[in-house]
Parts: C-alpha cells; sequence; structure tokens
C-alpha cells in the first residue's frame, strides 16, 4: 500500500516549505546572486555603486566597500542573508576583505552546484573542503613573513597594506598621502586595536589631498559668546546634564495664573534653580565646562561671568571620547562637594577654523595614543566613502599590530593555496578529490575576477600565473597598472595574514553552512486574534 505524504502547513495561512534538490538551489541562486553583486566591487580596479534609500530619495551613498552595500540591501532570501552576514562579521572583526569573503562564498556554492547536479552528496562535498581548507591555511601560513622583531622592516610591511587596502578605494589617488596618515594614527596606539583614539571628523570644502592628521582631540563646536578662545592646562568638566530649565517648559499641563507677575515669579524661581545648580558646578573650579545638551543664555552668562568657558550640545560619540582621552568621567549631578568629579586635563585648549566652520582643538591630551583625522573634500558623498575606506585601512593596520604576519597580495595567495589544495587532491582517492580541484577552481576565481574588473584578459594572465606557481615561483601575482604577471616582493603589494586567512574561513563556513541546507520551511505569520 503507498503511503500518502500528509500536507502538513497550510499554504493559505502563509506558511511554505521547500524540499530537496529545489530549497538546495533556491539556497544557491540567493547567494549566488549576492556574490554577483558586489563582484565587480573587488580589487584595484572595482567599479562603484550608487546606493539610494526609498524612504528618503534624497539620501545617496556612493561605494565600493561590499559590508555597507550588503547591509544595505534587504532579501528575502535566507541564504542571501547569511552571506551578508557573514560579510559584516569580516567588517566588524577584520575591517576589510568583506568583498573577498562574499565573492568566495558565492564561488564555492557555484561550484557544490555543480558537484551536486553530478550527484555527488552535500556531505562528501563537505568533506572535501574541510581538508582543502586546512591545507589552504596551511600553505598560506608556510609563505608568511614576520618582521615582528625589525621594527623597520614592521612599519615598512604596514606602509605597504596601508597601500594595498587603499589602492582598491576612493583615496588610491592619494594612496601614499593616505597610507602615511593612518600608518602614524595606528602606531600612536602602542599595539591597541581600539580606535576610539582615532576621531575622524569630515568638513566639505577643499580636496582629499587636503586631509591631515592632527595630534589631539578635535571637537566640531565653538566656545560661548564673549568667551576665551584658548586656555592652557584648563581643568575640564565633561558633562551629559539639562542646562536648558531657565524659562518655563510644562507640555501637557495647563497653568492658570491671574497676572503678567505670576508668571514672572514662575521664571524667577526656575532661574534661581538654574544659579544654583551653575553654583554647584562652579564649586568643583573648572576652566571649561562641556556639555551633551544644551546650554541656555542665563547659565552661559553666569559661567561667561565666573570666567569659565562652555561648550554645548557637543554630539555623544564625541563626548564620550574627549572623556576617554583626557582621563575625565561624564558627569550628570553635581552636589556632591569639589573633587565627588573627575575632571579631565589637557595642556591646551583653542579654537580655530577648519574652512568655514569652527572647532575647538585639545593638545596635550592625558591618553598619548589620540589624535583627529580630518577629511576634506568636495561633497558629503566623497567624505563618507572617505571616511569608510580609511576606516578599513585602520582596522587592517591594528589587527597587524597585533597579529604580525604578512602576506602578499595581487591574487598571488589565492593561487598559492589553490596550488597547495590541486597538490592534495590528486593524491588524494575517491570523490573527495573532485570537492578539492572544486575548491582550488573558487580559490583562482578571485584573481580571475580582479583582472576582469581591471579591463585585462583574464583568461590570458591567469593560466600563465597558474604555471609561474607550478614551478614554484610563488610570490609572482597580478601587476593590475601594467596588466601582467608581476613579482609582488618588488611591487610591495602586501596584505595581512590574519585578513586573508579570515576570508577564507569564513567563506567556508558560510558556504558549508548553506550546502547544508535541504529544507526551507516559511513560516506563517503569526495571526491575529479576533475581538
Amino acid at each position: 500500500m503507498q503511503r500518502v505524504n500528509p500536507k502538513i502547513f497550510r499554504e493559505e495561512a502563509g506558511a511554505r516549505e521547500e524540499k530537496g534538490q529545489n530549497a538546495r538551489l533556491s539556497s544557491f541562486v540567493g547567494a549566488m546572486a549576492i556574490a554577483d553583486l558586489v563582484k565587480t566591487t573587488l580589487g584595484p580596479n572595482g567599479m562603484d555603486k550608487i546606493l539610494q534609500s526609498q524612504s528618503d530619495p534624497k539620501k545617496v551613498t556612493v561605494t565600493n566597500d561590499g559590508a555597507t552595500i550588503l547591509k544595505s540591501i534587504s532579501p528575502e532570501n535566507a541564504a542571501a542573508k547569511i552571506l551578508i552576514n557573514t560579510s559584516k562579521t569580516q567588517d566588524s572583526v577584520i575591517g576589510d576583505g568583506t568583498t573577498s569573503v562574499a565573492v568566495l562564498a558565492g564561488e564555492l556554492l557555484r561550484e557544490a552546484e555543480r558537484l551536486v547536479d553530478k550527484k555527488i552528496h552535500p556531505q562528501t562535498i563537505l568533506s572535501g573542503w574541510r581538508k582543502a581548507v586546512k591545507e589552504a591555511r596551511k600553505a598560506l601560513e608556510a609563505a608568511a613573513k614576520d618582521h615582528k622583531s625589525d621594527s623597520e622592516a614592521f612599519k615598512a610591511d604596514l606602509l605597504d597594506i596601508a597601500r594595498t587596502t587603499i589602492s582598491s578605494k576612493i583615496l588610491s589617488q592619494h594612496k601614499e598621502h593616505f597610507a602615511k596618515m593612518s600608518v602614524d594614527a595606528v602606531l600612536r596606539l602602542k599595539g591597541s586595536t581600539d580606535l576610539e583614539h582615532i576621531h575622524i571628523i569630515k568638513k566639505k570644502g577643499g580636496s582629499l589631498q587636503d586631509s591631515y592628521l592632527d595630534e589631539g582631540f578635535i571637537l566640531e563646536k565653538s566656545f560661548g559668546i564673549g568667551q576665551k578662545k584658548k586656555l592652557l592646562n584648563p581643568k575640564i568638566i565633561v558633562a551629559n546634564t539639562p542646562m536648558d530649565t531657565d524659562k518655563i517648559k510644562i507640555y501637557g499641563a495647563r497653568v492658570r495664573v491671574k497676572s503678567m507677575e505670576a508668571v514672572s515669579d514662575i521664571e524667577n524661581a526656575e532661574k534661581k534653580k538654574m544659579a544654583k545648580k551653575v553654583a554647584q558646578i562652579l564649586e568643583h573650579k573648572p576652566d571649561v565646562f562641556i556639555n551633551r545638551q544644551l546650554i541656555y543664555n542665563y547659565p552661559e552668562q553666569l559661567f561667561t561671568k565666573a570666567g569659565v568657558d562652555t561648550i554645548e550640545h557637543a554630539d555623544f560619540v564625541g563626548v564620550e571620547r574627549l572623556a576617554l582621552v583626557m582621563g575625565a568621567e561624564i558627569a550628570s549631578t553635581f552636589d556632591g562637594g569639589q573633587g565627588s568629579i573627575k575632571m579631565g586635563t589637557c595642556k591646551s585648549v583653542e579654537e580655530f577654523y577648519i574652512g568655514e566652520d569652527k572647532v575647538v582643538k585639545f593638545s596635550g591630551v592625558a591618553k598619548g595614543e589620540a589624535c583627529t583625522v580630518v577629511m576634506r573634500g568636495a561633497n558629503q558623498q566623497i567624505l563618507d566613502e572617505a571616511e569608510r575606506s580609511l576606516h578599513d585601512a585602520l582596522c587592517v593596520l591594528s589587527q597587524t599590530v597585533k597579529f604580525t604576519k604578512t602576506v602578499y597580495g595581487g591574487g598571488c595567495s589565492e593561487m598559492l593555496m589553490a596550488e597547495a589544495v590541486d597538490k592534495l587532491a590528486r593524491s588524494t582517492p575517491g570523490k573527495e578529490s573532485l570537492a578539492m580541484e572544486a575548491f582550488a577552481r573558487a580559490l583562482r576565481q578571485l584573481p580571475t575576477i580582479i583582472a576582469d574588473n581591471g579591463g585585462h584578459d583574464s583568461s590570458d594572465l591567469i593560466p600563465k600565473l597558474r604555471a609561474c606557481h607550478h614551478k614554484g615561483e610563488s610570490t609572482m601575482g597580478l601587476d593590475m597598472v601594467n596588466g601582467k604577471i608581476g613579482d609582488m616582493t618588488d611591487l610591495k603589494i602586501v596584505e595581512s595574514f590574519r585578513c586573508k586567512s579570515q576570508v577564507v574561513i569564513s567563506a567556508h563556513e558560510a558556504a558549508e553552512m548553506i550546502l547544508r541546507v535541504d529544507e526551507i520551511i516559511t513560516c506563517a505569520p503569526r495571526q491575529r486574534q479576533g475581538p
């Protein structure tokens, strides 16, 4: 008797299920579509994407950063979301390689689809892939260089990594300038990976070449009216407290008075409360009072009369960073008496102009690691993309200071790993060897895409590069400036070992997760209960 497969989901309720080949195909197609979306942004000649918000048509982003592109889209396909989350993780942990991880995962799944069509079971493919990843990482680690003990050689490595990272960004035309700037900023951190000490401010006007690194902390605010514009060795209170109650602000309530004198009495009572608060702050004898919230005219007058400079409405990220680098704590109450608040200090505070805007510079702060990068550019889109590019470089450099190994870029490392995996596949019997060969082909797709994006003939360059690596010339890679094969040692195209290694690990794990799927269940939305 034939068993009838019962339907356990009511389709009219909104639940669906896809099984077997259909589910796997749906996953593959979604993930490959995401990889194809960012594929053209890969490499030094990658193209940019314009992202336009539907909810706010005025909001336009121009970028070639994989993570920025992917987190701006919201696909329905579940496998696509897995790839997007992998790219986001790469961005938050390493900072660079966000496009590479999505593209490599997509290529692995493209190869897996062909193997599944040949009736090779997904678990066999995964078993081969795991051995391939182990061999690829082993080959990458063997080829890695480490100049940790030689400070001059290590700084040269950092500059090469910065140039390589920046060469695929909008800053590529000024990569020497920005590479030196980002290395100087990271070396100030003295081995820390905490980028909070590096403050980036963006000012429209000028060109990208006019950007510079300033030792100290710059806040995009100005002092109050009639206050001193420069102070030496000031004591600074950083606060987040309301200083805007010297006028009546009673929302959602009605106040009935018989005369205007009564209104004046209420205002005077509010002023007295504010004057008392200002007096409590002045008891701590600060020279500068910086507040996250507004400071109204009356308290500002009281501060000015007492000879205390004020900065109001400082952005919260700026206030937090300022407190961090000056060794202060953000205060909200002041009634504990003198010494109850931890104030910050620095050598000097000065107001000056960047372009048309006033800013306040804090020099000689307690945390010597602190510095500010002032970005200049023609418009907001250029400044935003320049900030993303510089942030990627800073992230990679800070990770390299901690994990000091470096490898060669320009497709060299991928070809090296592919060669090692191919060698393993030739000595592995059974169907697993087919999975290993597929893994090697996916790795070779990265330099192929880089060559194609530069307008070069990848079908000519990649076989030549493969032949070089087969002969043992393991430092050869793509010279994208001249469109030929070149030695990465001479071209100084260097990448972080941690970044490259993490790309392979993350891409493999994401592809493995998607390949293991044999059923997709779309859950029904929760039904609203009737009255």
